[in-house]
């Protein structure tokens, strides 16, 4: 469960900062979606996501 919760929070983030970055005309929001591809990338070489961590203090199960 916590793996499909941190791909949809990640997908929102990505989604929600490209919306603002086209709709608003500002491309500054497209820092937000590199930042949530780079959490990606380093989470996968590392193996250790923050996001999995909370989640599982909040009782969220694997």
């Amino acid at each position: 469960m916590k793996q499909r919760i941190i791909r949809a929070f990640a997908g929102t983030f990505i989604l929600i900062s490209l919306l603002l970055a086209i709709k608003l005309n500002n491309l500054n929001w497209l820092w937000v979606t590199a930042f949530v591809g780079a959490n990606l990338l380093q989470s996968s070489i590392t193996k250790w996501c923050l996001l999995e961590v909370i989640l599982g203090k909040l009782g969220v199960k694997d």
